[in-house]
């Protein structure tokens, strides 16, 4: 008998004591295709806010905006700080981090997979329109889409000059009817300085909402664009909004 199938609440090591290996299993220039269409969202460069930057990959990519970046993992915005020395990096959480100041553009990459409850997603939401100026643009890139979500295994990975190197599956399972998440299993495959390797096995649960969802989330919020093109997990959704003038 199989068990049953549902969340839990799992320890993410990718995010704890194998954030190191982050610049290696999901290296900067792999981000570089994405960038113009976040560009285009985000508008001209001015006050960003990034709530869960993670290792800081993508702010990477944005240097010429004055970028504040939030992540709940202290390991992961140590990776951030190594890579984007000039940017104010601040330990919390997305759903209730308040910084009593307002930006231009907040900006949620894929860290938003991990809010897997709507209650969650509009604690997040109240944050972003928190610290935001009215008519503010909201942009949000969660990996899939319910409505175009297909499961899939993608790999990946590369060398670091010391001797160190990183491989990975990334396995993205069916989604079941009327929940709203996915299951994904990482094996990961580290090899140490000294040549030694190591396989450790991550399971992470992401969020997986509709577009009439998105819509019913978004209710409050202006000029809402949702993007979705049938492509594999973690590629062609965006979501766009304005904070209400009102």
């Amino acid at each position: 008998m199989h068990q049953e199938y549902v969340p839990e609440d799992y320890a993410h090591r990718l995010y704890t004591d194998l954030a190191p290996w982050w610049p290696l299993i999901s290296p900067p220039e792999e981000y570089v295709d994405e960038i113009p269409r976040l560009r285009g969202a985000l508008g001209k460069p001015g006050r960003l806010l990034e709530l869960g930057s993670g290792g800081g990959h993508v702010a990477s990519h944005l240097h010429d905006y004055d970028r504040t970046l939030v992540d709940l993992s202290e390991s992961m915005l140590a990776v951030s700080r190594d890579l984007n020395p000039d940017c104010r990096h601040v330990c919390a959480d997305m759903r209730s981090v308040r910084l009593g100041e307002q930006f231009d553009a907040v900006l949620v990459h894929d860290a938003i997979d991990y809010l897997i409850d709507p209650e969650d997603v509009e604690r997040m939401l109240i944050t972003a329109a928190a610290h935001l100026d009215p008519g503010g643009v909201l942009v949000l890139a969660p990996d899939g889409i319910r409505d175009t979500f297909a499961p899939s295994t993608t790999s990946g990975g590369v060398d670091a000059p010391d001797g160190r190197g990183a491989r990975f599956c990334e396995w993205v399972h069916e989604a079941r009817d009327g929940e709203n998440f996915v299951r994904v299993d990482y094996a990961f495959m580290l090899r140490h300085g000294d040549g030694y390797v190591e396989v450790v096995h991550d399971r992470h649960d992401c969020g997986l909402f509709s577009v009439s969802q998105w819509q019913q989330m978004l209710t409050d919020w202006d000029d809402v664009v949702i993007d979705s093109t049938e492509q594999a997990w973690g590629e062609g959704v965006l979501i766009t909004a304005r904070r209400s003038r009102q």
